[in-house]
């Protein structure tokens, strides 16, 4: 690609994964979450490919990086059975980081209220957006 193709990308590269995250850690809020925040995020890889030829980026990587996200959602899946059963909320009414409690009434919006599902939306998200950075990095090496 020309230079000016490249340039662009690299300006519009933070904007979009900004976004991502954005979308991954206001999902049990707001419309979105992990799977369509990854999605944000693997276009924003995908014009990286695209931009420079994968020159700069190797399946390895998006492979074990998929995989620490699988793992982190099903480690987060089976320490709720220390407590009473699996994908069971031990965040939730805690007053800690993402276990605030939540009142009768109107929910005031609060990041740190969803308990494990922030967890699970930024788990799902890494997974989602590895797996479709490596599939798109699949097709075009084919």
């Amino acid at each position: 690609m020309n230079r000016v193709v490249k340039i662009i990308s690299l300006i519009m590269l933070s904007p979009i994964i900004i976004f991502g995250g954005y979308i991954i850690c206001h999902g049990h809020l707001t419309p979105g979450g992990g799977f369509q925040g990854g999605v944000v995020i693997a276009s924003a890889i995908a014009l990286l490919i695209i931009a420079f030829e994968d020159k700069i980026i190797k399946n390895h990587l998006f492979s074990l990086i998929e995989t620490i996200g699988l793992t982190f959602f099903i480690s987060i899946a089976f320490v709720g059975i220390f407590k009473n059963t699996f994908f069971y909320n031990f965040l939730s009414n805690t007053n800690y980081i993402l276990g605030k409690t939540i009142y009768f009434g109107a929910n005031s919006g609060y990041l740190n209220s969803g308990g494990i599902i922030p967890l699970m939306n930024l788990a799902v998200g890494v997974e989602v957006a590895s797996a479709l950075s490596f599939i798109i990095l699949s097709i075009k090496n084919k």
